[in-house]
């Protein structure tokens, strides 16, 4: 794509930033809160655009302004000036276009959104709840290190440690946008602490990350929900058992695409505090249901291109971790790194930005840019 074509988009843009910003100082539009919502995250992806436009636009006329000197200036200092100006701004271009590029695919809406996270144990029984505990672990060490807020909602420990099932939610910046590629079946090869004879064992855990509804996007009859309470097990002192905090919410839901009802159930013990866990059980329910309506947006995405992490298959094997050679390798781009101790202690931020350049190079090509 040559330098008119770039602007062009990027000129397009900076009259849609212009409308955005005085439609978010609308009151009519502050009043209707799914709009606004909607245009105040368009408003900052469009900022980040303008910002990197601002420097692309400098560099080339910087680049023009050197050409012209060198043609029309006689000093040779000022020629000399002109020329190192030219070859500093030169060298700039081809990262700067690339940056543009990047920032002109059309942004998935949902990766600016919270999270709420499922790790499942699969194959392997209590190994597997170890490997799963693992898993909720290393997510836990990122999420501390990205400065992510991270609050288990429901978790069942399994029989020698780890979980069999563990749910948690994680708010931040751009949560969504970061962690979505860790859907998917995560497996483990390594002699379990459980195995007395010493060989190798392959087992498995699931992940699910789930983009977190924002209350306007999905329609629940609250008053239809049936409210259990119950008295909370595990860790938290004696207060746990004395106390009815936990709570179960039972909701009848007709799949708007299927046509089919079904029983959703969901279970909250993450605090102390009952309209707490009432109000977390409520986000969740409103997540699962959101995910569930929306799956046909994404089986969309997959069908329209051949995505590397958006295809929505939870049940895809993306990821394995093999401990007698130390490694760690993601089956959907091949890319595979030997810190395996490192990567469970939630060092996987470079294995995140391979998926993300992946998809983004998919993207690019799609929108032909």
């Amino acid at each position: 794509m040559d330098n008119n074509s770039i602007l062009q988009k990027l000129d397009g843009l900076e009259a849609r930033y212009e409308e955005v910003t005085t439609l978010i100082t609308d009151p009519s539009v502050i009043a209707d809160q799914q709009r606004f919502v909607k245009l105040t995250r368009e408003y900052k992806d469009l900022g980040d655009i303008m910002a990197i436009r601002k420097k692309y636009i400098a560099c080339l006329e910087a680049i023009a302004e050197a050409k012209d000197l060198l043609v029309n200036e006689s000093d040779p200092e000022m020629k000399e000036m002109a020329r190192e100006q030219l070859a500093e701004n030169e060298a700039l271009l081809p990262g700067l276009e690339e940056e543009v590029k990047v920032a002109l695919v059309p942004k998935d809406p949902e990766d600016a959104k919270n999270v709420q996270m499922e790790i499942r144990a699969g194959t392997g029984g209590d190994e597997a709840c170890l490997f799963a505990g693992d898993l909720f672990n290393m997510y836990k060490r990122f999420c501390e290190s990205k400065g992510w807020s991270l609050s288990v909602t429901d978790a069942n420990e399994g029989a020698v440690g780890g979980f069999k099932e563990i749910d948690f939610a994680v708010s931040g910046d751009n949560v969504y946008g970061v962690l979505k590629y860790e859907s998917g079946v995560h497996r483990v090869q390594r002699v379990p602490v459980t195995e007395s004879n010493g060989r190798m064992q392959t087992s498995a855990a699931t992940v699910a990350v789930l983009p977190e509804a924002d209350p306007f996007e999905v329609t629940i009859n609250e008053g239809e929900i049936k409210w259990d309470t119950f008295r909370s097990s595990g860790a938290g002192g004696q207060n746990v058992n004395k106390v009815e905090s936990g709570v179960r919410a039972r909701y009848m839901w007709k799949n708007p695409n299927t046509g089919e009802t079904e029983e959703i159930l969901i279970e909250c013990t993450e605090t102390r505090d009952q309209p707490k866990n009432k109000e977390r059980a409520l986000a969740r329910l409103r997540t699962y249901i959101y995910d569930r309506e929306h799956q046909k947006y994404v089986d969309d995405i997959a069908n329209r291109r051949k995505s590397l992490v958006s295809t929505g298959d939870r049940s895809a094997k993306i990821r394995t971790y093999n401990f007698p050679q130390g490694r760690v390798t993601d089956h959907r781009i091949g890319y595979t790194t030997h810190d395996l101790q490192g990567f469970l202690g939630g060092d996987i931020q470079a294995m995140i930005d391979a998926l993300t350049v992946a998809e983004n190079a998919e993207r690019m090509k799609e929108a032909e840019l």
